[in-house]
This record gives structure tokens, sequence and C-alpha cells, in this order.
């Protein structure tokens, strides 16, 4: 389908959509509304009788933050443009509360080997530093997530306050060939410098993002790098940051991959790939539609991943059949 393929469009620093992985958490309402142990009175005869539930159903919080009651799963996908042109590579049931991110990243891993192509992953808040270390040190992936805020933000319906934290000092040599210590800050995930401005405030000044590279490690583990420009009124010159996790970092507690992102949501690769991670979204109303008023088939969690992978195998034969459509002759498609 053309899809993570080595010769694909693209580049490290600018990656083409065909070459990005997304990802998301589902939770499947259950067949019973009751709750496992939830018992019932019969008014009449006085009998109480436990009720039917799913026994693997738990309450789960969404990434918009509203509560929805039955069994998660996460889906892993990448697509082509056209409309049916989606493909699921992975599934896998959420067994325990809160362990959504810990699933994607066994998904990914099981992924990532089969497409040695692709560039990235796209994810919603639920990933944090420590997945995001995982995701770059060990899968080679880059991480396009949204960073967390210091306070506020949609779901607390507050002014949204973003934290600025020091990643680092380096030895600059500016345009006029004086080398200077640059101290260097992340703020909302950029990576940029803070002066002083006439009233004594700090101000931050985002640095442009030039070449991201990628190294392997001894270990088969990679080591990510940025490579950022100075602007020439703050004295120019460009700083090379490493955008995994350090020995360093661990020595000093600096959580660099919480902090500091690959592409930021200030960056306009950001406002061009993260929009795809909605697509997600519309799995998740597909599957809803293909249940009976909006409920699984069946009871258990076992019962209801072997129901998406039913749904999973229609969705790709579906892309398959179309892009195969496309790719005939135009007499075999009138055919």
């Amino acid at each position: 389908m053309g899809l993570c393929r080595g010769d694909g469009p693209g580049s490290l620093t600018h990656p083409d959509l065909s070459r990005m992985l997304y990802a998301d958490g589902k939770v499947v309402t259950p067949v019973y509304k009751a709750k496992p142990g939830q018992k019932r009175v019969d008014r009449a005869t006085g009998e109480v009788r436990e009720l039917r539930a799913d026994p693997d159903a738990h309450l789960h919080i969404t990434g918009g933050g509203e509560p929805a009651y039955g069994n998660k799963f996460v889906l892993v996908s990448c697509r082509t443009p056209d409309p049916h042109g989606r493909m699921i590579l992975d599934l896998e049931w959420v067994r325990d509360v809160g362990g959504e991110a810990k699933v994607a990243l066994r998904c990914l891993g099981r992924v990532a080997p089969w497409v040695p192509a692709a560039r990235g992953v796209l994810y919603d808040g639920a990933f944090r530093g420590v997945h995001l270390q995982e995701v770059l040190h060990t899968l080679g992936l880059l991480p396009v997530v949204p960073v967390t805020a210091a306070s506020g933000g949609k779901r607390a319906r507050k002014p949204r306050e973003e934290r600025t934290v020091r990643a680092e000092q380096q030895q600059v040599t500016g345009k006029d060939g004086v080398a200077r210590t640059v101290q260097l800050y992340a703020r909302a995930g950029a990576l940029g410098v803070v002066e002083l401005d006439d009233a004594g405030e700090p101000v931050f000044t985002e640095l442009e993002r030039r070449k991201l590279r990628k190294c392997r490690n001894a270990d088969g583990t990679w080591r990510f790098y940025g490579e950022y420009r100075i602007p020439d009124d703050l004295g120019g010159g460009d700083v090379r940051v490493r955008l995994d996790q350090t020995d360093e970092d661990r020595r000093t507690k600096f959580n660099r991959t919480e902090h500091l992102r690959p592409f930021p949501p200030s960056d306009a690769d950001y406002k061009r790939l993260y929009p795809r991670r909605a697509d997600a979204e519309s799995i998740n109303r597909a599957l809803d539609d293909s249940m009976w008023l909006g409920r699984a088939h069946s009871v258990g969690a076992k019962r209801q991943l072997v129901d998406l992978l039913g749904f999973a195998m229609m969705i790709n034969s579906l892309a398959l059949h179309r892009r195969r459509q496309t790719l005939a002759p135009p007499g075999q498609r009138a055919a």
C-alpha cells in the first residue's frame, strides 16, 4: 500500500504522514450495565439475585478526562490518504486500569520490527517522559505527543500556563567568532533561550530547528539529536542538543523527554502531523457503529479481543481491496 516504505517521501527532520504510526485507547461498552458483584432484591419474593455483568470491565478515564466503563483496548494503525486506506497493525487489551501507555508501548514494540522505515508515532497525552524515552531510545521512533501544561488548560477551564525549565548550557561560537556560554531552556516542549526585557521580566525565544539526527548505539538502542540555530540578534551560532535522556540527566534528575520534544506543539511539522491522530477517533466511531446500540457483541475481554481481530481484518481487507482496484488496469477496474 506504499506505507512505511524505506524509499518513501519525507525525511527524519520533516516526516511524511505515510511513514507515521498512530495509536489510541478505546473503551468498549459492555453488554450489561451492572458492575460485577452488583445485586438486586426482588420486591415481590425477597429473592436476592446477582446481576449479569462483564467480569473484566473497569472504570477508565478517557483522554478528554471523561469516565468510561468497559474494557479498554489499544489499537495501532497507519493509513493512506484514501478514505478507506486505514491499516490496523496491532491491538491489545489493557488489563490494568491506568496501564494504557504500557500496553501501547508493547504494541509498538511488536510493530516496529516489521516497519523499520517508520519515522515516528503519534499519541495523546497518556505518553509522558518515561514512555517517550522508550519510544526514542528503544524503538527508535520520533514521538509527536502533546505537552502537559504546568497548570490550567481546557480540562481545568483556566488559562494554560506552560512549564519553563533549564535544559543545559553550551559553549557557542557566535557570528562574531567569540565563544560564549549559552543557557538553554525548554518551554512547552520547545528549545530556546531566556533573556530579560527592559522591565526585568524573562522572555523566552524559541530556537529554529534545523535538523534531526538519529544514531544507533552499540547495544542496538538509539539516540537522537536536534540541531538548532540561535537568532542573530542574540549572538547567532548553532547548538546540537540531545533529545533522549542521558546519564547526566539521570544524575541531575532532569526529565529531558518530558520537557523537550523533537516536535513541540509550536512546530510547523507538529501542526501538520498531529491532526492525523484524530483518525484514531474515527476508528473508535466505526467500531461503535458496528455494535448493536454501541455495546459489545460478547462478554469478557478475551471474547471482545476476538471480535476486535475480526473488525481489524475487515478494515484491512477493505483497504487492500481498494488499493488493488486503484492499481489495476482501467479495463479490469471497469469489469
